[in-house]
């Protein structure tokens, strides 16, 4: 079995009105799948399930609503491969990853997404039923093995 790390996690951004959740969750599990410390690279796999965070808009607020940005969530559980991780530095090296990827994506929101370790009780507590699941395609076997028991 492989060494792991594995840290429930929370993600949370702006995103462009017209932003596709789907996509956004698909962005978030790909960009975890190499994450750098230090210049030398390692396997992860991030498994969880987005949404939005914003109410949704009544009739009259529709119009304006459309031309703002809405708050896209992800809980979920980041499982890094290897020894001598810790929670601190798997969250900074995926905070890395995810900022650069959304960014990219999207563009500057004008704030980075904020990204941090949650308590694993919350995960399961506070994700909507109607969230949509999302993961890493074709990670390493063992890392989603490892991950299974918490989703």
């Amino acid at each position: 079995m492989l060494d792991s790390l594995i840290v429930p996690l929370f993600v949370t951004t702006d995103l462009p009105p017209r932003a596709d959740l789907a996509e956004f969750g698909a962005l978030l599990a790909e960009t975890a799948r190499t994450l750098d410390h230090d210049g030398v690279s390692y396997e992860a796999f991030l498994a969880g399930k987005v949404f939005w965070l914003d109410r949704p808009a009544t009739a009259r607020q529709t119009a304006s609503a459309e031309a703002e940005q809405r708050f896209a969530a992800l809980l979920g559980y980041l499982a890094a491969s290897g020894p001598g991780h810790t929670t601190r530095g798997v969250v900074a090296d995926v905070r890395r990853a995810i900022c650069a990827a959304v960014t990219g994506r999207y563009g500057d929101a004008g704030v980075p997404p904020a990204v941090f370790a949650i308590r694993d009780r919350d995960v399961r507590e506070r994700t909507p039923d109607a969230a949509l699941y999302v993961d890493t395609r074709d990670a390493v076997p063992d890392l989603v093995t490892v991950t299974r028991p918490y989703l």
